[in-house]
C-alpha cells in the first residue's frame, strides 16, 4: 500500500515539475489576462488561495474550533470532528505547498499513511485471499455470501484508497501547475503538456467514482430505510438502477476526459451544460426514491414488500443460527405433586439460591484474606461432587497489585515479590453454612484445605497459584534472587520460585536490553535481582493475552475458572477457558439490531493454564466458513475439539454473550410469517426483575434440570420471554450444554390463550404477600437489609416452580447471608428458611429434605 502510493504521487510530482512552467512576467501576464479562456471563471477564485493559506491559518483554527462546538451543541460530534480536521488539514497542507520541499514531505506522510492504512486493515485482507464458501447465495446480485464476507470489505478499503489516491495525485498536480502564475498574482492557461496530464488524472477520479459506485450498490443489502433491514422493493427498483446509472455516467466521464487529452481544449466550453445535467441527474436521484416509495410502495406495502421480508427474516435467523431452534409447545398443567419433586430430586438439588453478587461479597470479606487478593468474578459449573453431578460456583484469588499499600508499591514489589494470586473457593449454590454464609467446599488459603475426600476433583489442586488470570495486568519476571511472596501463613509468609513454562528467557544483556526498550523500563538494566534463569511474564491479563493472538476474534466476557487434570499429569490445575466468536458486520439482509455486528459463530474454545499460560485453541464449530478460511491461513493454531480433554470437555458451556444476542434477535425474528412480523403483532421482549429493590432485565441463567422431552438432568442456560408491552410468560429459551447434546436450542413456546405468570407478575404477588412484606419491612426497621435476589423460573415435568432467595445484609458491615427463600407454585406463596422447607409446605408430603 505504502510503495502503490509512494510510485504514483512521486510518478505524477515528477511530471508536474517537468512540464511546470517558469514564472511569466507582469506585461505577458496582462496581455494573456486580456485573451479568453473558458476556464477562467472556474480558476479566478484560486487567486486568494496563497494569501488565506498563509495568513489565514490561525482564523481557519478559530473557525473549526466554533464549528466543531457548533456541531456538538447539535449532538453530531463525529461531523465536528470531520469539519475540524478538514480545515486544519486544509490549512497545514497548503502552507506545506509553499515552503520548500512541502510537497515532497506531503508524498511522503500520504505514502506513509498509505501503508498504515492498509497494515492496520490486515485482518479483513489476509482472509480474502483465502476465502471459504457459505451455503448461501444471496439473490439479488446472485453472489456467494463468501463475497460480502471476505471481499466487499476489502473492496471497501480499496475504494476509500484510490480515492484518496487519486484526489490527492490531482490536488498536488494542480497545485505544481498553479505555483508559477501566483507569483504577480495572475493567472494563465495550461499549456497541451499539463492539459493531457490534469485530464488523465480527472479520468482517474472518475473512474475511483464509478468503482465507488459500484461498491454503493452492495450498500443496499444493508439498508434500514424501509419496513425491513436490507433491499426493499424502493431499493432494487428504484436505488439500484440509479446507481447503475451512476456506474455509467462515472464511466462516461472518464473517458470523455481521456478523449479530451488527446483533443482539444476547447472542448471543455461545453462545461455549463454538463454542469446542468449532473445538477439534474442528482435532483432526480434525490427525489425519485422518495416518490415512488410514496406512490407506489405505501399504498400496497404488505404486497410489494412480502418477498424482502421473507429473505430478511431468512437471513438474519440463519446469521445468528436462530433456523436450528428447535420449537416446542409448553403447556403448563399446573398438577405438580409431591412424587413429581421426588422424581426431579436432581433439580431440585441445583436450585440456585446464591447469586453471584452477594457470595462475591462474602468472599471479599471472608475469604480475602489480605488486601492485595482480589475476587473478581463467580463462575457457576457442574462437578461430580461425592459422586452426583452438582451446581457449585468458583472464584479464583487473584492478586491485584495496585491494592498494595502506598508504600509497597515498590518495583520491587510490584516486578519481583507479588506475582500470583492463590487458591479459589468452591460452594454449592443450593445451600448455605450455619448462619446462612456461603457452604464453602474448598476455601482459606495452601493446600488442601477443602472438606470433602481428596477423591473428589474439586481439591487437591496440584499446583494452586495463578500467574494469568482476569486481574493480573503488569509484567513480572521470575524466577530472581528475590523470593516470591506465595501465600500468608500465620505469623509468616510462605515463599515459592516459579518453575513453569510461560515467559521470555533474559539469559543475556542483549535480550535485558530488547525487554527494557519494550516496556520502557530501564529497571530491568540496572537490577542486580536477575539470575540466568529469569524470564519476564508478559500479557498475564488473559483477555488481551488471546486478544494478542487472535485479534480477529471476538471473545466472551465471562471467562470461567475450570479444574481438571493437566495434560502432563493426571493431578488437578486450574485452567481459564474462553469462548472465542468468529463475526462480520456484512452478512446480507442481517438485521444486527443494536449490535454492531449481524454474523456470529461460538466457533473456538480457548483453554489457557493459569500457571503457565500457554493457550489451546479448539475449534467448536468445523463447519463455520470464516474459522475454515483462518484455519487454512494459520493451521498449526488450532486443534479440533475432539483433541480437548474429556474432563475439560466436561465442563464446557453454552456462552452467556452469544446466548443474549440469540435471545434478543428472537424476540422479533421468531415471527416467520411475513404479515405477522409486518404487523409486529407478536413481539417479544425480555422481562424485568427486581433486584436489591431496583428493576433489571433478567439474565440468562444456568441450571441443572431435566427438560420436558429429556431424559434426565442436564446443565442448560435459561432466559425467559413475555409480550411486549405484557407482563405474562409467553415462551423460554434453553441452550444444552453436556455432552452430545451441547450446543442445540429449544424454544419452548405457552400456549397463547392461557395465562402463565411471568417474572414481574410473580415479584408483584410476592411484594403483595401480607407475610413477606411485613417481615421485610420488619427487618429494615432492624437495620437489616433484605435483598430480593435472582428470581428463577424452573421447569418440572410440565409445570413451572419459581425460586427467590431472599439475603439479609446489615447495614454496618455489608455482609449477606441466606436469610430465607420463597416459592411460588400456581397461587401459593411461601417464604421459609430452607428451600426444603418452603417445598414442603406446598407439597406436604415431601418428608426426606432435599437440600
Amino acid at each position: 500500500g505504502g510503495g502503490l502510493a509512494a510510485g504514483w504521487l512521486g510518478g505524477n510530482y515528477y511530471l508536474a515539475k517537468r512540464w511546470q512552467v517558469a514564472p511569466i512576467d507582469q506585461a505577458a501576464n496582462f496581455a494573456l489576462l486580456a485573451e479568453p479562456l473558458p476556464v477562467r471563471p472556474l480558476l479566478k477564485p484560486l487567486l486568494g488561495l496563497r494569501l488565506l493559506l498563509i495568513t489565514g491559518g490561525s482564523s481557519l483554527l478559530v473557525l473549526s474550533g466554533i464549528a466543531a462546538h457548533s456541531w456538538q451543541l447539535l449532538q453530531l460530534p463525529s461531523l465536528a470532528a470531520v469539519l475540524s480536521i478538514a480545515l486544519i488539514l486544509l490549512w497545514s497542507i497548503g502552507t506545506l505547498v509553499w515552503t520548500t520541499g512541502g510537497l515532497t514531505l506531503l508524498i511522503v506522510a500520504l505514502a506513509v499513511g498509505g501503508g498504515y492504512y492498509w497494515a492496520t486493515h490486515w485482518q479483513l485482507v489476509l482472509p480474502a485471499l483465502a476465502p471459504s464458501s457459505f451455503p448461501q447465495t444471496e439473490p439479488v446480485f446472485d453472489r456467494n455470501i463468501s463475497f460480502y464476507i471476505f471481499h466487499l470489505p476489502v473492496r471497501e478499503l480499496l475504494d476509500q484508497y484510490l480515492l484518496i489516491l487519486t484526489g490527492a495525485s490531482l490536488f498536488i498536480t494542480l497545485l505544481i501547475y498553479l505555483r508559477p502564475h501566483f507569483s504577480n498574482g495572475f493567472l494563465v492557461d495550461f499549456d497541451p503538456s499539463q492539459r493531457r496530464h490534469l485530464l488523465i488524472l480527472g479520468s482517474a477520479v472518475a473512474g475511483a467514482m464509478a468503482d465507488h459506485f459500484i461498491l454503493a450498490r452492495y450498500q443496499l443489502l444493508y439498508s434500514q430505510r424501509g419496513v425491513v433491514y436490507g433491499a426493499g422493493f424502493t431499493d432494487v427498483r428504484v436505488h439500484l438502477p440509479i446507481d447503475n446509472f451512476w456506474i455509467l455516467g462515472s464511466c462516461a466521464l472518464a473517458i470523455y476526459l481521456l478523449g479530451l487529452a488527446t483533443g482539444r481544449w476547447s472542448g471543455l466550453k461545453n462545461w455549463r451544460g454538463l454542469l446542468g445535467a449532473i445538477t439534474l441527474c442528482i435532483a432526480v436521484s434525490l427525489m425519485l426514491p422518495a416518490i415512488l416509495q410514496r406512490t407506489i410502495v405505501q399504498p400496497n406495502e404488505l404486497a410489494q414488500e412480502k418477498p424482502y421480508i421473507q429473505r430478511s427474516i431468512a437471513f438474519t435467523r440463519q446469521a445468528f443460527e436462530l433456523d436450528r431452534i428447535e420449537v416446542k409447545t409448553f403447556a403448563p398443567t399446573g398438577t405438580l405433586t409431591a412424587q413429581d419433586i421426588a422424581n426431579n430430586d436432581q433439580t431440585i438439588k441445583n436450585i440456585r439460591l446464591w447469586d453471584a453478587r452477594p457470595l462475591l461479597q462474602s468472599n471479599r470479606q471472608l475469604q480475602q484474606i489480605r488486601p492485595y487478593y482480589k475476587f473478581a468474578n463467580a463462575d457457576i459449573d457442574r462437578y461430580p461432587i461425592q459422586q452426583e453431578n452438582q451446581q457449585v460456583m468458583l472464584s479464583a484469588r487473584e492478586l491485584d497489585i495496585n491494592n498494595l499499600t502506598a508504600k509497597a508499591q515498590t518495583w520491587v514489589n510490584r516486578h519481583l515479590v507479588y506475582t500470583h494470586g492463590y487458591g479459589f473457593t468452591v460452594s454449592p449454590v443450593n445451600r448455605a453454612a450455619a448462619g446462612g454464609l456461603p457452604d464453602y467446599l474448598v476455601k482459606d488459603i495452601g493446600a488442601n484445605n477443602g472438606d470433602l475426600p481428596a477423591s473428589d476433583p474439586v481439591v487437591d489442586v496440584e499446583q494452586p497459584r495463578i500467574y494469568y488470570g482476569e486481574v493480573a495486568d503488569n509484567y513480572i519476571f521470575t524466577p530472581t534472587r528475590v523470593p516470591e511472596f506465595d501465600y500468608p501463613s500465620g505469623d509468616k509468609n510462605a515463599y515459592n520460585i516459579y518453575d513453569g513454562q510461560g515467559g521470555v528467557i533474559l539469559n543475556n544483556w542483549w535480550r535485558r536490553w530488547i525487554v527494557a526498550r519494550y516496556l520502557q523500563d530501564w529497571q530491568v538494566l540496572l537490577t542486580t535481582n536477575f539470575t540466568p534463569q529469569t524470564k519476564v511474564l508478559l500479557h498475564r491479563q488473559i483477555m488481551e493475552r488471546v486478544q494478542k493472538l487472535a485479534p480477529w476474534l471476538k471473545f466472551d466476557q465471562d471467562p470461567y475458572l475450570v479444574v481438571a487434570p493437566g495434560t502432563a499429569t493426571k493431578a488437578n490445575h486450574l485452567f481459564w477457558i474462553l469462548d472465542g466468536y468468529t463475526t462480520s458486520n456484512h452478512y446480507p439482509y442481517a438485521d444486527p439490531g443494536n449490535n454492531d455486528i449481524n454474523y456470529i459463530r461460538n466457533s473456538v474454545k480457548v483453554v489457557i493454564d493459569a500457571y503457565d499460560g500457554q493457550p489451546q485453541f479448539y475449534i467448536s464449530d468445523s463447519q463455520d466458513p470464516i474459522l475454515r478460511t483462518w484455519q487454512r491461513l494459520l493451521p498449526q493454531m488450532w486443534q479440533p475439539i475432539a483433541k480437548m480433554p474429556t474432563t475439560l470437555r466436561a465442563h464446557l458451556r453454552y456462552p452467556s454473550d452469544l446466548f443474549r444476542m440469540q435471545a434478543d434477535r428472537l424476540r422479533t425474528y421468531h415471527m416467520q410469517d411475513p404479515q405477522v412480523f409486518y404487523n409486529r403483532e407478536d413481539l417479544w421482549q425480555i422481562p424485568q426483575e427486581i433486584y436489591a429493590g431496583k428493576a433489571q432485565v433478567v439474565e440468562p441463567y444456568y441450571l441443572i434440570t431435566k427438560l420436558p422431552t429429556a431424559p434426565r438432568a442436564e446443565f442448560v442456560l435459561l432466559s425467559p420471554f413475555t409480550p411486549s408491552q405484557r407482563t405474562n410468560l409467553i415462551a423460554w429459551l434453553a441452550a444444552r450444554a453436556d455432552g452430545e447434546q451441547y450446543g442445540k436450542l429449544l424454544l419452548y413456546q405457552f400456549p397463547k390463550q392461557q395465562l402463565v405468570y411471568g417474572p414481574e407478575q410473580i415479584e408483584s404477588l410476592i411484594n403483595q404477600d401480607p407475610v413477606i412484606s411485613q417481615q421485610i419491612s420488619l427487618w429494615n426497621r432492624q437495620g437489616v437489609q433484605a435483598v430480593q435476589g435472582n428470581l428463577l423460573v424452573i421447569p418440572i415435568e410440565r409445570s413451572l416452580l419459581y425460586v427467590e432467595p431472599l439475603y439479609l445484609e446489615a447495614q454496618q458491615n455489608g455482609l449477606p447471608t441466606l436469610g430465607r427463600v420463597v416459592v411460588v407454585y400456581r397461587d401459593r406463596i411461601v417464604m421459609a428458611k430452607t428451600l426444603t422447607q418452603a417445598l414442603q409446605s406446598i407439597f406436604p408430603a415431601i418428608s426426606s429434605p432435599s437440600s
